[in-house]
């Protein structure tokens, strides 16, 4: 066989160092734009809060930290406060947790340890559908379907039997703060019960196989093997949970009544932070009743990135990446 010539040779040297060049330039051009992708994160969060800090200066001059612990909220008078609307977004989210978070763990349970494998998929894909129905779907049906049965059945029957305590009084209107938080622990628990399937797949499967072997019952084990070991991250989808609990707004602004007021009754109409921007941001004429505005939105931005990357920390602090264990 012929042996190439030098210029040969040196032609494909040459063409063998621009290729390795070129793909070198590409590689670099490609992590760049990777990179700048990751920073345009940053750059939308830091825009938003700048936004919102801009925005919000006059009511944060005149009223200061008092303006969270104020009641007040007239436009005409250039007087707010807000207070009513902090009140209403606790009581809602706090109601939607302690109505979603039982049957969110026990479905995690169900489906980790004790559904059929035929019955598992269409379970969880179910559950997981409900995350995906939009907010205002929620809110249409809680106005024709949920108002009404609690108008009707419920609030009739808490009256009747817890009426005593003040909390499920006055006006059966239907809409309301008990109504809101229903909704609400409707919406979550998909999320709840999702990221604690997620933590409890993580568990090793030795550990159920350990306690099994001391002579305990599948309850037992559950409860000791498994549930002890994925507390932190189960309460970290909790406050994940309570993060989208406290900015959800269009199916809570359809139901919970959109009265800034502070009242025992569940059955009463309430506001939430959400829900008045919603609904007078499009009516706020004047600078400082839209600053007031802008600054209620700045106090749920930064609430809810804190209750977010708190729930991220713990959740991350018992999967640490571990993959989900295959049934």
């Amino acid at each position: 066989m012929p042996k190439p010539e030098p210029e040969q040779e040196q032609s494909a040297v040459r063409k063998f160092l621009w290729s390795r060049g070129s793909s070198s330039t590409r590689d670099r051009l490609f992590r760049g734009a990777m990179l700048l992708s990751a920073l345009s994160i940053f750059g939308i969060v830091a825009l938003i809060a700048g936004e919102l800090i801009l925005r919000s200066q006059m009511s944060i001059t005149k009223f200061g930290m008092a303006f969270f612990f104020r009641q007040a909220w007239d436009p005409v008078s250039g007087d707010f406060g807000a207070l009513p609307f902090v009140y209403g977004t606790l009581v809602s989210s706090l109601l939607a947790l302690l109505m979603a978070v039982p049957l969110a763990i026990g479905l995690a349970v169900f489906l980790t340890e004790m559904c059929p494998r035929f019955l598992r998929g269409p379970l969880a894909f179910l559950t997981e559908l409900l995350a995906a129905i939009p907010s205002v779907v929620y809110g249409l049906w809680a106005v024709f379907v949920l108002v009404p049965i609690l108008r009707e059945h419920v609030n009739p029957f808490l009256a009747k039997t817890l009426g005593w305590t003040g909390f499920f009084k006055g006006p059966n209107f239907g809409i309301g703060m008990l109504a809101a938080g229903v909704i609400l622990a409707i919406m979550i628990l998909p999320i709840v019960s999702s990221l604690t399937r997620e933590v409890m797949t993580a568990v090793p499967h030795t550990q159920r196989e350990a306690v099994l072997a001391l002579g305990a019952t599948r309850w037992e084990m559950i409860r000791v093997g498994v549930l002890r070991n994925a507390r932190i991250g189960i309460v970290g989808s909790v406050i994940l949970g309570l993060g989208r609990a406290l900015g959800e707004t269009m199916a809570v602004t359809m139901v919970i009544g959109n009265r800034p007021e502070i009242a025992k009754s569940l059955f009463a109409p309430g506001y939430s932070m959400a829900s008045v921007i919603a609904n007078e941001f499009s009516e706020a004429s004047d600078d400082l009743y839209l600053s007031a505005l802008m600054e209620i939105g700045l106090a749920l931005f930064i609430v809810t990135i804190i209750v977010n990357a708190l729930a991220r920390l713990l959740v991350w602090a018992v999967t640490r990446g571990a993959p989900a264990r295959v049934a």
